[in-house]
């Protein structure tokens, strides 16, 4: 099992998709804890250290993902805790999805990906493979 921080960084108030997926990481065997909205990068990588989290789910719709996923990234990386799986979902440009991927998200997930799909990454990420 998995322990995840989901998180909405930044003033986007939209976290019907966020909720959505903590709900099916939750109903799939996975400690999920949801932050709520408008978490600073820093509040995130200190929630997901304090809570020792496998990974941190983003969920960005406001298109500032270039500017707070970074910033999560290396808080993450100063505080030494960059073996912490960061994944992204949203409305994500394909172009920006490889940049993301640069600079150490495990994963980019964008509308009406299934959460099965999400979960199934989640676990062979995290390493758990038994449950699969």
């Amino acid at each position: 099992m998995a322990r995840i921080v989901i998180a909405k960084p930044g003033l986007d108030g939209h976290d019907r998709g966020a909720k959505v997926i903590a709900r099916g990481l939750r109903d799939a065997g996975h400690d999920v804890i949801y932050t709520g909205l408008h978490q600073t990068p820093a509040q995130i990588a200190a929630t997901a250290i304090a809570e020792d989290a496998t990974a941190i789910g983003l969920s960005v719709l406001s298109g500032a993902h270039m500017t707070l996923v970074p910033e999560v990234m290396k808080v993450l990386a100063d505080a030494g805790a960059s073996d912490i799986l960061v994944f992204l979902g949203g409305i994500i440009p394909e172009d920006d999805i490889a940049e993301l991927t640069k600079l150490g998200v495990a994963a980019v997930f964008t509308p009406g990906t299934p959460i099965e799909s999400i979960v199934r990454w989640l676990v062979t990420a995290s390493g758990d493979e038994t449950k699969v």
